[in-house]
Order: structure tokens, then sequence, then C-alpha cells
């Protein structure tokens, strides 16, 4: 771990700046994501948020060098200072798995389903340790899954995926991603299809695994829930852009854009007495696709806030509401004084 900055942080390890990505289809060209900056400091675990096609995973993918082809990707994504925009694919592989790494969402058909766990991750040790012997790599494939608490791992490192559980699956795929010890971890919705008992064990495993490595962790989800216990920041998507950020306690209890106060609306709360008939909060509409984005603030046709000639014209940029807060609204004051009267 290196020593703390301000705020009680570490040095920056990844700055992502003004980042769009686009990619051509047979309705259009498509801005999957656009104008998106943030900081990630060594150690910290930082949760993206928001619905499906946010771009929340777009932005991971371009992190990890993992768009199509025919991705177009502008802006500044640099690793401790190293800009990984425009780098061949051989430089990336370098990269991947040894300074980078990725948990995917469906571990059932990220792990391959005819080699044995054992093999999948002394092949993750080997391609970036080609000078480790083969005792060293099984050794080191035992330690990894007795991290992530797989019982018994001198037994299991010789079973197939098959013979796991969805949850351990999920631990094994994170085993494989931090074989190597990546400054980054990314966790692109691993909780994904899994009950919420195990869903809470597949979160402590994370929160172990960066306790004992200092590894830092981008958490994408679609629940804010998820991020409630386990991040210390968390950027807010909508509609291929950041609508707010801030660290979690501010986020929740001083939220500043409608579309957030949407998610935690539409959220359950025990602490909440209700009727048994009573429905669940849900933000009206639907949302744009990215061959179609509105004009003005995206999320203005479906905000009970916006108002005719200014949300639905004006883009709105970030504004700073607190200390690390901040929201894309141009009524930030106001609706948040309609939403109480």
């Amino acid at each position: 771990m290196t020593s703390p900055s301000v705020g009680g942080r570490g040095e920056i390890l990844l700055q992502v700046e003004d980042v769009a990505i686009s990619f051509p289809t047979d309705h259009g060209l498509a801005r999957a994501v656009e104008g998106v900056s943030f900081t990630l400091r060594t150690g910290e675990t930082v949760g993206i948020v928001g619905e499906s096609g946010s771009g929340k995973s777009m932005t991971a993918m371009a992190i990890m060098g993992l768009l199509p082809k025919k991705a177009v990707v502008t802006g500044s994504i640099r690793l401790r200072g190293r800009e990984l925009v425009g780098l061949s694919d051989d430089e990336l592989r370098e990269i991947r798995g040894k300074d980078v790494a990725i948990v995917f969402q469906d571990a059932l058909t990220a792990l391959n389903p005819v080699m044995r766990v054992g093999e999948q991750l002394i092949e993750a040790v080997r391609v970036h340790r080609p000078e480790s012997t083969a005792a060293g790599r099984k050794a080191r494939a035992v330690e990894l899954l007795d991290l992530v608490g797989i019982p018994s791992p001198e037994l299991r490192v010789d079973r197939y995926p098959h013979e796991f559980s969805g949850g351990m699956r999920q631990r094994v795929m994170i085993a494989m991603s931090i074989a190597n010890e990546p400054d980054l971890l990314i966790a692109d919705e691993p909780t994904t299809a899994l009950d919420v008992t195990v869903q809470a064990q597949v979160l402590e495993v994370l929160r172990e695994v960066q306790r004992r490595t200092g590894t830092t962790v981008l958490l994408i989800t679609h629940d804010l829930g998820v991020v409630a216990g386990t991040a210390d920041r968390v950027l807010v998507m909508y509609a291929g852009g950041l609508v707010e950020t801030a660290d979690v306690d501010p986020l929740f209890y001083e939220t500043a854009h409608p579309y957030t106060a949407g998610l935690l609306a539409s959220l359950p709360r025990l602490d909440r007495r209700s009727s048994r008939d009573e429905r669940l909060y849900q933000i009206a509409g639907q949302p744009p696709v990215a061959t179609e984005w509105p004009q003005g603030c995206r999320f203005a046709p479906r905000c009970a806030h916006a108002v005719a000639g200014l949300c639905d014209v004006v883009v709105p940029p970030p504004v700073e509401v607190g200390v690390g807060h901040t929201a894309a609204c141009v009524r930030v004051d106001e609706w948040q004084t309609e939403a109480v009267s």
C-alpha cells in the first residue's frame, strides 16, 4: 500500500478523462458513453451504479481494452500515468491480469467447462510468471482457492467448474482475477443471478481480498443496496454519462440528482412501514437508446421535476454540491425543495 494522501485515500491509480465510446449499428451511430471522467485511488472501492444500458460495463471494457474492434474510444484512460487508449493488443495483454483484472458476471460461461479449475488458475499465473515452476504454480492455485474461501482447496483444485455451485464458481473467478495481484480489480455485476445469502458471501470475499492485497476495486452493479455496505464512493450513470458522484453516505442521505433519488426510492425499506398492496416506486418511462439520445438533459423525459424550455434544452454540467459531491442537474437546488413540499 502507498502512503495515504488527502482525505485518507491513496495515490491516484486510474484517471478517466472525458471518455466517449461509440460504434456503428444498423440504426445509426450508437454513442454508448460520452464525457465520462473520474479518478480511482489505491486501496478504495468505487461503485458504478445505473440501469442496464447506462454505459457501466462499456466503461469497464474500455479500461480493459476489451471493446469490439469497431468501437471508437476517445478521451484518456491512464493507469499510473500510462495512457491505455490506443495501445496495441500485445501491449494490452501485458497489462490485463497483471495490472488490471476483471471478474465477469457469469462465471459459468467465463470458466472453461472442460478444464479443471486448478488448470485455469495455473494458466493465469503462468502467463505473467513464466519463470515459476509447475509445483509453484500448483501451490499458488491452492493458495488462491483458500484465499477466496473455497473449502478443502487442495481437493477442489482438481475439480471441474460444473462441480461447483454458482457462488463457488464466482469465488473461483475472483481467485483467477487476483492470481497476479493486480492494482485494479473490476467486478462487473459479480452478484448477478445469486441468491441474497450467496451475494453477501461474494461481497465479503471481495472485501477480504482487498484487505489482504490492498487492490483497488471498481464494483459495477445496478443495485444501490450492493454498494451501500461495500463502496467508499459511488458513481451514478444514466444514458452514457455520469449524473452524480459522491462518497457513499452523502449519496444516500444528501441525494442531489432526481435519477439517484428515483433509484433509492425503488429499493425496499425495512425502516418504512407500508401496506401490503403498496407497490415499490418506479421511475416513469424507459431509458433512451444510444442512437437517439434526447436533447438537453437525457433524464428530462422521465424526470418529474423537469422544466420545459430549460431541462430539455440545456446539457447540464456537473455542479459541486459538497466536498467530492457533484450532480449534473441545472435545477439541483429547486428540485429538492419541490420533492419535500
